[in-house]
């Protein structure tokens, strides 16, 4: 992977989306799916993963859009 992963986490009330290793928001948003679709760009223009959080935190989903080092067999 080439950049920084993604993370929608919950911010307050709504959610954002959080650059690994960042302390700032890179943008916040009324719905988790918004904050999805916002780091979903963002992720495919650095050829990074999106990593979905759930309201208390914990991990639900990842989506690689880069070079995968372990993509789906099948």
């Amino acid at each position: 992977m080439s950049g920084k992963n993604q993370h929608v986490v919950p911010h307050g009330d709504k959610w954002a989306v959080r650059g690994a290793g960042n302390d700032r928001v890179t943008s916040t948003h009324d719905t988790q799916e918004g904050a999805r679709r916002a780091a979903r760009q963002i992720a495919i223009n650095q050829q990074s993963e999106v990593v979905i959080h759930r309201p208390n935190g914990e991990i639900r989903d990842k989506d690689s859009y880069g070079n995968d080092p372990h993509p789906p067999k099948g």
